[in-house]
C-alpha cells in the first residue's frame, strides 16, 4: 500500500447513509405510531370513550417517561463500560427488535375496550425501548463524524427522520386511511392494525444497514471505572460524576439544563401545532395533514442547512439564532388570524425547529468526554424528560388565564425564551471541533 493510500481519509458517506437509515426507519414508530395513527386509534377506536382513553394514554406515556428518566443515564454508562468489544450496533439491534416486535403485536389490538390495556402496554414498551435506543444511536456520532462535520452528520440524521415519517405517513394515508385510502377493510379497526404491521416491517427493513455497517473511525475507549461496578453501583458513580462535573465543567451541566427547557418548547411546537391549526386558525382535518407534511419537509431542510452552518460558525450560534426566530414568529402568530397567517408562520417555525434539534445533538457530542458518550446522552434523555411537563403546563395555563386557545402560543414562546436565556451563559464550541474535542475545555472564541 502506498503512502498516499495509507494517508487517505476514511470514507464516511456509506456509513452516514446507513446510520441515517435507522432514523428514517424509526419514524415509523416515533411519528406514525405514537403521533398520527396508533395513539389516535387507542383513544378514539379502542377506549370506551375518548376522555378515559386520553387519560390512560397520558398515564402510560408518563410512566414510560419516568422509567426512561431513571434508567437512561445508567443504561448509557453500562453501555460505555462494555467498551468497543461488544459494540453499540449489537445493543441498538436488540432494542430495535423490541420496538419492532411491540409494534407488530399492535395488530392484535382490536377495536374494543377490553384490548386497551394490551395496546397501552405495547406502546409503553416500545416507547421505553425507543428512548434507550436513541442513547446508542446518538452515541454513534463519535465514530461517524470527522472533525468539522459533526453538525452535518447530526443534521442529516434528523432530516432523514423527518422525511421518513412523512413518506410512510403519505403511503399509509393513500392506502389504508379512510376516506382517501385505496384499500378498504370490512371492519373499521383493521386499517390502524394493518398500519402497525407496515410500520414494524418498515422499521425492521431500514434498521438493517446500521447493524452491519463498518464505522470509519475507531471506538472511544471503554469506561473502565464503570466496568468495575454493577447496575446499583452505577447510580452511585453517576451521582459522584455529576458532582464532579458541576465543579469541573459547569457549562456541560448548564447545556443539559438549558437544552432540556428549549427542547420541551420545540416538542410543543409540533405537539400543539395541529390543535392550534384547527381550533384557532380554522384548518380542516385534511388541511392539517397537508400542513404536517409540509412542515416536516421544511424541518428536514432546516436540519440539513443548520448542520452546514453548525460546522462553520459553531452549534451554539445556530441554536440561538433558531430560538430567537422561533420566539419572534410565535409572538407574531399570537394576534394573527386566518389560514394564510398560520401557513406562513407555521412553516417558518418548522424551518427553525430542525436546526435547533440537530445542533443540540452535535453540541453535546463535542462536549462529551470520550468513553462516556452513552452516559451523557442518557443524561440528555433524562433532563429532557424531567421538564417535559413545562410547555404543556404553560400552554394550558395561558389558555385558562385568557380564555382563548391562541394564548397557548404565548406559553410555548415563554418556554423557548427561558431555554434561550439559560443557553446564553453556556460556552460555545467551534464548529471545526470533532466529537469529544470540546470536553472540559475553556470558553472559546466561538462562544456567543
Amino acid at each position: 500500500m502506498s503512502t498516499e493510500q495509507a494517508a487517505a481519509p476514511p470514507r464516511t458517506l456509506g456509513p452516514l447513509v446507513a446510520w441515517a437509515a435507522w432514523d428514517w426507519g424509526s419514524a415509523a414508530f416515533n411519528a406514525v405510531i405514537t403521533t398520527f395513527v396508533f395513539t389516535v386509534y387507542l383513544t378514539s377506536g379502542v377506549a370506551a370513550d375518548e376522555a378515559s382513553g386520553s387519560s390512560a394514554l397520558a398515564n402510560t406515556i408518563a410512566i414510560s417517561g419516568v422509567l426512561v428518566a431513571l434508567t437512561a443515564p445508567v443504561y448509557g454508562q453500562r453501555s460505555d463500560a462494555s467498551g468497543a468489544e461488544q459494540g453499540r450496533q449489537r445493543r441498538l439491534g436488540l432494542l430495535t427488535a423490541v420496538i419492532v416486535v411491540a409494534t407488530a403485536l399492535m395488530f392484535f389490538v382490536q377495536g374494543s375496550p377490553s384490548y386497551l390495556l394490551l395496546g397501552l402496554i405495547l406502546l409503553g414498551i416500545g416507547t421505553f425501548a425507543y428512548e434507550l435506543a436513541q442513547v446508542e444511536y446518538n452515541a454513534m456520532i463519535y465514530r461517524l463524524a470527522p472533525a468539522g462535520r459533526t453538525g452535518w452528520v447530526s443534521g442529516v440524521g434528523w432530516s432523514a427522520g423527518y422525511l421518513g415519517g412523512i413518506v410512510l405517513l403519505i403511503g399509509c394515508l393513500l392506502l389504508f386511511i379512510a376516506p382517501i385510502g385505496a384499500i378498504t377493510f370490512a371492519s373499521a379497526d383493521m386499517g390502524p392494525r394493518v398500519i402497525a404491521l407496515v410500520c414494524a416491517a418498515w422499521f425492521a427493513l431500514f434498521a438493517i444497514p446500521v447493524l452491519f455497517m463498518r464505522f470509519p473511525y475507531p471506538a472511544p475507549p471503554g469506561d473502565a471505572e464503570a466496568a468495575q461496578v454493577g447496575w446499583f453501583g452505577s447510580y452511585a458513580l453517576l451521582v459522584r460524576r455529576l458532582v464532579a462535573l458541576g465543579r469541573s465543567d459547569r457549562n456541560l451541566l448548564g447545556f443539559l439544563v438549558a437544552s432540556a427547557v428549549y427542547r420541551d418548547g420545540l416538542t410543543a411546537v409540533f405537539t400543539f401545532g395541529g390543535v392550534l391549526a384547527a381550533g384557532t386558525f380554522g384548518l380542516s382535518q385534511t388541511e392539517v395533514i397537508f400542513f404536517a407534511i409540509a412542515a416536516n419537509v421544511v424541518s428536514a431542510l432546516g436540519a440539513v442547512t443548520g448542520g452546514w452552518f453548525d460546522d462553520r460558525i459553531g452549534p451554539k450560534r445556530v441554536i440561538i439564532v433558531s430560538l430567537i426566530a422561533l420566539v419572534i414568529v410565535a409572538a407574531a402568530l399570537l394576534p394573527a388570524s386566518g389560514k394564510g397567517a398560520f401557513w406562513a408562520g407555521g412553516l417558518v417555525l418548522s424551518l427553525f425547529v430542525g436546526p435547533a434539534q440537530a445542533c443540540s445533538r452535535s453540541y453535546l457530542a463535542r462536549l462529551v468526554p470520550p468513553g462516556r458518550e452513552g452516559e451523557l446522552f442518557g443524561l440528555y434523555a433524562t433532563t429532557g424528560r424531567a421538564v417535559s411537563f413545562l410547555a404543556p403546563a404553560l400552554f394550558s395555563l395561558f389558555i385558562t388565564l385568557f380564555g382563548e386557545q391562541r394564548w397557548g402560543i404565548a406559553g410555548i414562546g415563554i418556554v423557548l425564551l427561558l431555554g434561550l436565556a439559560a443557553l446564553i451563559p453556556v460556552r460555545g464550541v467551534p464548529g471545526r471541533l470533532g466529537a469529544g474535542a470540546g470536553a472540559g475545555g475553556t470558553p472559546t472564541a466561538a462562544g456567543v
